[in-house]
């Protein structure tokens, strides 16, 4: 199994690696890439088109090594990520307006939720809640968690490796506790996603000759909620003390992509009291504050990537430890209490600049 997963890793990596060069060149022959704009934190027209490198090595890799035998619903998965590839790579090169985009988004997950099992069966055990639902709220239930984190991602694509990085790091630590507990089909799948990206953020990191765009975020997105869904669902019917199994799973999850539902809950919050739309573009994330206070992207990536790091650390040592909505409220607690210190540290910084004008 370990071969396979290897094999699968480097098969992705390697085509990445070279088709994003060709991909580059041709955006810029066909004029095809970004411009900078008042809330970009790049200042030179860029291609924005990594997505095609990364969605065509995965779905490459992922059909030679997927053992089809065991995951018989592995077309359907494919046919999601086939379907937000498409629909952000129309919205690289032409903009779609966001209720196209999420009915192309509703419409991918539906097929993963009707057809590959995809599915949250409960809200397990959040704060003590075991009672049953009729499924058709379970099955909405999904489609939003889905529609939320394949956002999450889009919106945390602001800056050069973040959103790369981030995405490397989620898939990275699901594909291990997949291979983990032996199932290897979703393994291979979080392998080749973290193949590809990573040889996308050779290109990515700065100085950035290409930008992931939205055909890369919402693959990256749709692959990551896959994972994270399995996951939840996985531990929550295996047995206490059966190998590999993760208490508090919904929380520990959470923990594992703090970062990007984090970020998206908080700025939809604060749009929403300032009176604006959710989906009003400003520059409130979290890594527009670090590049505000003077972080250059690497450094803001940098820093991001290792809280993102600590957080997974932190969940993965506790939740044997704690009960479910106690872990919760810390890891609510602490992600709050760090975004409010960095804002007030940004908020100096500016209050000083004034002053010694």
């Amino acid at each position: 199994m370990l071969f396979i997963l290897i094999i699968s890793f480097l098969t992705a990596f390697t085509l990445a690696y070279f088709a994003i060069p060709h991909v580059i060149n041709i955006a810029r022959e066909k004029n095809l890439c970004e411009e900078p704009s008042e809330r970009s934190s790049h200042t030179i027209s860029t291609p924005a088109l990594g997505g095609i490198g990364i969605f065509s090595a995965a779905i490459f890799s992922i059909v030679l090594w997927t053992p089809f035998r065991d995951f018989g619903n592995l077309q359907y998965i494919l046919c999601a990520f086939i379907i937000v590839f498409l629909v952000g790579v129309k919205d690289d090169i032409s903009p779609v307006s966001p209720f196209n985009k999420i009915i192309g988004q509703a419409l991918a997950a539906s097929i993963l939720v009707f057809k590959s099992d995809i599915m949250l069966r409960g809200f397990y055990g959040f704060f003590g809640m075991h009672a049953e639902l009729p499924m058709p709220f379970y099955t909405g239930l999904t489609i939003f968690t889905i529609l939320v984190v394949v956002n999450a991602f889009n919106l945390i694509d602001g800056i050069n490796g973040l959103a790369g990085s981030i995405g490397a790091l989620i898939c990275g630590t699901l594909g291990c506790w997949f291979f983990y507990v032996g199932r290897i089909e979703f393994a291979i799948v979080a392998f080749t996603i973290v193949g590809a990206i990573i040889a996308f953020l050779k290109y990515n990191y700065s100085p950035a000759r290409i930008f992931m765009g939205d055909s890369g975020s919402l693959l990256v997105g749709t692959a990551s909620v896959i994972l994270v869904i399995k996951f939840i669902d996985m531990n929550y019917f295996m047995e206490v003390g059966q190998k590999g199994k993760i208490m508090a799973s919904p929380v520990v999850a959470i923990g594992i992509m703090i970062l990007p539902l984090y970020d998206t809950i908080r700025v939809f919050i604060t749009r929403a009291l300032r009176g604006q739309s959710p989906l009003h573009a400003d520059r409130r994330h979290i890594h527009h504050l670090l590049i505000d206070y003077g972080f250059s992207h690497m450094q803001a990536t940098g820093i991001l990537v290792s809280v993102n790091v600590f957080f997974i650390l932190l969940v993965f040592s506790l939740h044997q430890a704690l009960e479910m909505h106690w872990m919760l409220g810390m890891v609510v607690l602490l992600a709050s209490a760090l975004t409010f210190w960095l804002h007030k540290a940004v908020l100096r910084k500016k209050q000083k600049k004034l002053a010694l004008r």
